[in-house]
């Protein structure tokens, strides 16, 4: 664990992807078509925690939704990758953009896809039901399930392990 500690202090960039990462992977499609995904409420104040923190935030996901577009934004989230099939080379390509070297960077992945983009961060996680290959692959493993406070309990590792998790719980004490 001292491994994944040092590793998340020199965090920049925290990268998701989002299903089965911020949801629970399951796909609710209305009769017209319509998407909809459940997101875990304290996911998302784990986000905005961590970017309040410094930390660059970005999701990277193979399906384009606007749903997705829509919560993101709600989160303040600037960088938002969606329709990618190859997410090494959208995780590449938003590291060269931020000028960010390879152990500044983490990615949180479910599925085989997150493969080429976990092998690319300095820090690699897998959420706790991950496919046995990503898990693997992954330099730490959260205990929560997608969707279900994987992404909190990575953002809180972040901030704990950088010193600025305190600073963010303390602006809700004050009031």
């Amino acid at each position: 664990m001292q491994d994944v500690i040092e590793k998340a202090k020199r965090i920049c960039l925290a990268v998701f992807d989002v299903d089965g990462v911020l949801t629970n992977g399951g796909l609710i499609l209305g009769e017209s078509g319509d998407e909809y995904k459940i997101f875990h409420v304290r996911d998302g104040q784990g986000l905005v925690m961590l970017r309040d923190s410094g930390c660059h935030i970005a999701v990277i996901t193979a399906r384009s939704s606007k749903i997705v577009s829509e919560r993101m934004a709600s989160l303040g989230i600037e960088y938002v990758y969606q329709g990618q099939n190859d997410k090494g080379k959208a995780f590449l390509e938003l590291m060269d953009n931020l000028k960010l070297g390879r152990e500044q960077t983490a990615y949180v992945g479910d599925d085989v896809m997150d493969l080429p983009a976990m092998n690319r961060a300095g820090l690699a996680i897998a959420v706790a039901d991950a496919h046995p290959l990503v898990k693997e692959h992954a330099h730490w493993t959260t205990t929560a399930a997608g969707g279900n406070g994987a992404a909190r309990e990575v953002c809180d590792l972040i901030m704990q392990s950088q010193g600025t998790l305190q600073a963010q719980i303390q602006h809700f004490l004050k009031h």
